[in-house]
């Protein structure tokens, strides 16, 4: 009997390892309290767009083929896929983006079992609302921007910290012209197939072995959410006008304005929350941020010594950080050719 796999919570489990890189916020250090509301100056790039070029690896006549990807993108983009269906179309392998997932072999019965429990984890604990959660200052500043971006939805209060402020960042991303729909994947999913390629995953599994005892860890205060809250809420208040300038840029495919516009991306804090949290501590995960990396750098230098091409895709941020992909590849004797 073949047994089912379940991502804890359908995918709160589930993050970028490009949340694992520490890039500073903008607007980061500013003083606290509520936060003066901004108007976007960039306008959003639409239409038929290039996009970045492909970042080279190679060591003799083996290459691996990079594309540095972001979030959000411009809603109204058409991007022009040419290069990287090309390459697809001769590599002997695809590398998808680097991920993290808790999951538990619970088979389909044990799915619906869990489910009531992880619907309520999404909720604050005895009916309480994010008010009574927050401290006051904080909570002040959730309502200017529920205010903007949310109007008067009353039962995003009754949710979880983290569950809230997902539902504000993605009103706000939206308000800029911004979309969070895949640009890429459908594309190279499309080529990859066309290429009789099944993409190689490089997901960091874990298994949890109680998941009822872990999600009511969770919800009973095994993971301090405030922290990644706080975050997003920043991220809302400061980082639009530049998200949309980092999306234009990618559209446009201009490396150096990526390059000095690094945003680390809104889920960071919720994962680093997490691999802090005594749920993480007490089942030996360890540093989820190098763990992650080793596992990806592990599966790409096996294919790069099996393959003569090889396409991968990798967040921006952390393809272009001081100890990032690129990085670590040079450092291990590959030669490294940017777009």
């Amino acid at each position: 009997m073949r047994v089912a796999k379940w991502s804890l919570l359908a995918g709160l489990w589930l993050w970028p390892l490009s949340s694992l890189y520490a890039v500073s916020p903008a607007g980061a250090g500013e003083a606290e309290g509520t936060a003066p509301i901004r108007d976007l100056e960039t306008l959003v790039v639409h239409g038929v767009q290039p996009g970045p070029g492909l970042w080279k690896v190679s060591k003799g006549d083996h290459v691996l083929w990079i594309l540095g990807t972001a979030s959000p993108l411009p809603d109204r983009i058409q991007w022009q896929p040419g290069e990287v269906e090309a390459i697809v179309a001769r590599s002997q392998q695809v590398l998808l983006p680097p991920s993290l997932s808790f999951d538990a072999d619970v088979g389909f019965f044990g799915m619906l079992a869990l489910a009531p429990a992880a619907w309520k984890a999404m909720r604050n604990e005895n009916g309480a609302k994010l008010e009574d959660v927050l401290p006051p200052a904080l909570y002040a500043r959730w309502q200017a921007q529920k205010r903007r971006y949310l109007g008067r939805d009353g039962g995003v209060e009754r949710k979880r910290p983290m569950i809230a402020a997902n539902e504000l960042y993605a009103a706000a991303i939206k308000s800029t012209g911004l979309g969070q729909k895949p640009v890429v994947w459908p594309v190279v999913q499309k080529a990859a197939k066309a290429a009789g390629i099944k993409p190689t995953s490089t997901t960091l599994k874990f298994e949890i072995d109680d998941p009822k005892a872990a999600i009511r860890e969770f919800r009973t205060g095994g993971f301090d959410d405030a922290a990644c809250f706080e975050h997003k809420l920043a991220s809302v208040e400061h980082d639009l006008p530049r998200l949309v300038e980092r999306a234009n840029a990618w559209a446009v495919g201009d490396i150096e304005a990526l390059r000095h516009l690094p945003l680390e991306d809104a889920d960071g804090a919720c994962l680093r929350a997490l691999a802090d949290s005594g749920f993480a501590r007490n089942r030996g995960y360890g540093d989820l941020r190098e763990r992650g990396r080793q596992h990806w750098m592990t599966i790409a230098e096996e294919a790069l010594r099996r393959n003569r091409e090889t396409f991968a895709m990798l967040p921006v941020d952390s393809l272009l950080a001081a100890d990032g992909y690129l990085a670590r590849l040079q450092a291990r004797g590959y030669e490294v050719e940017a777009p």
